[in-house]
Order: structure tokens, then C-alpha cells, then sequence
């Protein structure tokens, strides 16, 4: 009995569909106003999202990984972007 409940539930939760979940998480946080500049809702969506990609890298392998990345940096742009100016700025000694 047990083997059956734990056979059924086997592949129910895909880290693919939370990933959809968080996209669609993510796009109804912004609709709504901030006095932050979304940057708290941003924080939060990285902290569910790390774990999610290390999930998928884990459990798909590198390229599924590297589309997951992606696909948090196109929805997550404006921190990927202040994090790039942030390396380039410490590796030119400006």
C-alpha cells in the first residue's frame, strides 16, 4: 500500500510548473504599486527562485539549468542588472 501512495505522488510536483508559478507570481507582484521600487517583492522572488534552480539544474542536468537562469534573468532584470554594473564597476577600479 505504501509503495503505491509513494508510486502515484512520484513526479506530481515538477520543478517546471512552480517554475510557470513563480513567473506568474512574479508578473502579478509588479502589477501592483510599491513604494520600494518592487525591490522587496524582487528579494523574495530570488529566495523562492534560487531553490527552484538548483532543483531543476539538479534534477534536469546543466542546460536545463542554464535555461531556468534565464528565464529568472529576463523576469528578474533590473537586479541582474544593478549586480552587473556592480561587478564591472569592482573589476575596473572605477
Amino acid at each position: 500500500m505504501g509503495q503505491w501512495v509513494a508510486d502515484s505522488f512520484e513526479g506530481v510536483i515538477d520543478p517546471f510548473i512552480l517554475i510557470g508559478l513563480w513567473v506568474v507570481l512574479a508578473f502579478v507582484m509588479a502589477a501592483f504599486p510599491s513604494s520600494d521600487k518592487h525591490w522587496r517583492l524582487a528579494y523574495v522572488l530570488i529566495a523562492v527562485g534560487v531553490p527552484l534552480l538548483i532543483w531543476i539544474t539538479w534534477r534536469d542536468g546543466l542546460l536545463m539549468g542554464a535555461l531556468a537562469l534565464i528565464v529568472g534573468g529576463l523576469v528578474l532584470r533590473w537586479p541582474v542588472y544593478h549586480l552587473w554594473q556592480h561587478v564591472k564597476r569592482r573589476f575596473s577600479g572605477k
